[in-house]
């Protein structure tokens, strides 16, 4: 990518948070052009993501996540899955006073997380290269979020043994989960769903809130 490109990306970011209430800095801003712009050489070689244009990138894999922003809660987070980044790497550079775990699993998407923490030199992350199920947690989250890790049940699961104490789960999803509500239900009644609007994507995107006690 060249300058210009960079500029045509950050229009379409500053664009995207313009349409919502959502406050990102100056300076987390450029790191998340930045990241889009390392996401965009890495996936040439590693397939690390089926978005392929960048500014798709700004929307699909930043806008996407950033409308999460207001229901992040407390100051220690655990992304489950983050495969290339989304969302635990993305919110992380949007809330750099908030402290995250990215759990990943596969080699060259750990890789490609280190190196991208390297680059943008961000001190409140760490990476885990672990399975969630295997994944011994050293501390208590606050927040777990997942995106494309699998049904509500399974992240719901999966993410039990991780809680000492009250925490809540964020799940993404596209369209209504309705079958996957109605299993989970049986082990969890009360879930939350809102439905999110995030600027230059009409498909529809869902949230699942879920409650740990």
């Amino acid at each position: 990518m060249n300058p210009d490109q960079d500029k045509v990306l950050a229009e379409r970011l500053w664009n995207g948070l313009s349409a919502t209430d959502l406050q990102v800095s100056a300076e987390a801003q450029r790191k998340l052009i930045t990241y889009v712009r390392l996401l965009t050489q890495w996936n040439k070689v590693y397939s690390l993501t089926a978005v392929r244009e960048p500014l798709a990138m700004v929307t699909r894999h930043l806008l996407d996540c950033l409308v999460l922003l207001p229901y992040l809660r407390g100051d220690r987070m655990a992304d489950l899955g983050s495969g290339a980044g989304p969302p635990g790497l993305v919110l992380a550079i949007a809330r750099p006073e908030q402290q995250w775990v990215l759990l990943e699993s596969r080699l060259k998407k750990t890789r490609f997380l280190t190196q991208a923490l390297i680059e943008l030199k961000l001190e409140n992350v760490s990476v885990a290269r672990e399975r969630v199920e295997a994944y011994q947690a050293p501390i208590a989250f606050s927040t777990f979020t997942s995106r494309g890790f699998g049904k509500l049940l399974r992240v719901f699961a999966s993410v039990r043994p991780l809680c000492r104490g009250p925490a809540t789960l964020l799940v993404m999803k596209g369209v209504y989960p309705a079958a996957e509500l109605a299993e989970l239900k049986k082990s969890y009644p009360d879930p939350q769903v809102h439905r999110l609007s995030v600027p230059g994507l009409a498909a529809e995107r869902h949230l699942v809130v879920i409650r740990l006690p």
